[in-house]
């Protein structure tokens, strides 16, 4: 599907490679500052799991003065991988700071260059603690539609940030260009990690060559949900922390059996923008 290109923040050849290519990188579109609410919720939430450990007897020490993208990791490296997958793969809480992120000014005028103003962002949001040597790091070849196969939902776009650099040896995005005009392919749940994680065999990713996207913190990569994707596992001693988060036109289905969105920018009707209190009450639109 070829999309055009209304306003935001895109040039026309940013928009052509994107439809062309089925993903776009934006290097450092936000700084270390405007990803510090996002960085303030995931330490949040591990504050939370530390304290967990700790009545669990799983740790003695909270390493609470530790770095933000070795904290984690350390809290982990003697727990088995069953024992971390206990608090999923990915997580999906009402953290201000999330809310705060995905609405943030920048990506939605990214995302308003691909499919226009009336933007609705899609409940489908994750937090990504990839930890290393601890759970199954990768993320097997697949389509995110994959996801949610019976919504009538087209495009939807995935706009993944990492919040540490992200690179080969701690497991960066690999994408196959021009995979995006599939149709959804067959697909399986990864038996062998416990993720769950849905995926494809190899006889069905094609010869499409495969582009690696090494990125630096604060860059964010916009690809559309048939485009086949995967990365690797974190071979560092850090967590690679990321969002995928995502965005579709608000006249397409809102997933609301995967949660809910919420109203993130409207021209049309500018009232109903949701505010933090209205998603925090998982209401889509401002009441």
């Amino acid at each position: 599907m070829i999309i055009q290109s209304h306003s935001g923040s895109l040039t026309k050849e940013q928009v052509e490679f994107y439809n062309e290519e089925g993903y776009l990188v934006l290097p450092r579109l936000l700084s270390h500052e405007e990803l510090a609410p996002a960085r303030e919720a995931m330490n949040e939430k591990v504050s939370a799991i530390a304290e967990e450990l700790i009545n669990a007897g799983l740790i003695i020490d909270k390493l609470e003065d530790r770095p933000f993208k070795y904290r984690l990791a350390e809290l982990c490296k003697d727990l088995t991988a069953e024992e971390f997958l206990k608090y999923g793969r990915s997580w999906r809480d009402r953290i201000p700071g999330y809310f705060h992120l995905m609405s943030t000014p920048k990506i939605l005028d990214a995302v308003e260059s691909l499919i226009g103003g009336e933007l609705f962002s899609n409940p489908v949001y994750n937090v990504r603690p990839k930890i290393p040597k601890v759970a199954a790091g990768a993320v097997p070849w697949h389509q995110d539609k994959s996801y949610w196969p019976d919504a009538n939902s087209n495009p939807v776009i995935t706009v993944w940030i990492p919040l540490v650099d992200a690179n080969e040896i701690n497991g960066c995005l690999h994408i196959k260009p021009r995979t995006h005009r599939k149709r959804l392919l067959e697909w399986h749940a990864e038996q062998l990690t416990g993720t769950g994680y849905t995926a494809l065999r190899e006889d069905q990713l094609g010869k499409t060559k495969t582009v690696v996207l090494p990125v630096p913190e604060g860059s964010a990569i916009l690809f559309n949900d048939r485009a086949l994707h995967m990365s690797t596992p974190n071979l560092s001693d850090e967590v690679r922390w990321s969002v995928d988060l995502r965005y579709q036109p608000t006249d397409q289905d809102p997933m609301p059996n995967h949660g809910a969105g919420f109203l993130a920018r409207s021209y049309k009707t500018p009232e109903k923008v949701a505010t933090l209190v209205d998603w925090l009450a998982q209401r889509p639109e401002h009441a």
